[in-house]
């Protein structure tokens, strides 16, 4: 039997300009839609620089809370809601997706919006959360953010003068954004 010599273990990246990003996948809904709203933010890294070469995507509920079911993000219809986006950050660490606001997914729940990061050397993706700026006020009812204490505020967006929604990601440092380990089901 032949016995197979171990690889080293590979960082996801840095591959994102042209491998993995879609024409429109920053694009949810179109801005003509009704309730259409800005999501965007920046990536920096522990010394508070910009990550130019990373990979932002998007998964959200409906504007009622409806988790999506429809297929087809990479070639959208213009029609069905999919509740995924995927984009990659400028070279000022700039992400921005169209989409709308999260309902909520259960009665007394948060709406949220699911973030994933791929960036330069991490080993695997990171899952971190981006809550609406109203549920700033409810951190002590909702089981999971009072947990985090302090550090709950690392996953609350704020809102700009236009109504758009902003999150800014912090991979290290101070103001390290709060990431979430996902396992997937067997």
């Amino acid at each position: 039997m032949t016995k197979l010599a171990p690889t080293p273990g590979q960082t996801v990246g840095p591959f994102f300009g042209y491998a993995l990003p879609f024409e429109g996948g920053e694009r949810l809904v179109d801005r003509t839609h009704p309730g259409a709203v800005r999501f965007y933010g920046h990536l920096f890294d522990g010394q508070g620089n910009p990550i130019p070469d990373a990979l932002i995507e998007l998964w959200q509920a409906d504007e009622n809370g409806g988790v999506p079911t429809a297929e087809g993000s990479l070639r959208r219809d213009g029609y069905s809601f999919t509740g995924f986006g995927r984009t990659s950050v400028d070279d000022n660490g700039l992400f921005s997706f169209t989409t709308v606001e999260p309902g909520a997914t259960a009665e007394g729940a948060l709406p949220f919006f699911m973030v994933t990061v791929f960036a330069r050397g991490l080993l695997d993706r990171v899952f971190t959360r981006a809550y609406l700026p109203e549920a700033s006020g409810s951190i002590a009812d909702d089981a999971f953010l009072a947990s985090l204490g302090d550090r709950a505020g690392t996953l609350m967006t704020t809102r700009d003068e236009q109504g758009n929604i902003r999150f800014d990601i912090h991979m290290q440092g101070d103001n390290e954004t709060v990431f979430i380990e996902h396992r997937q089901k067997d």
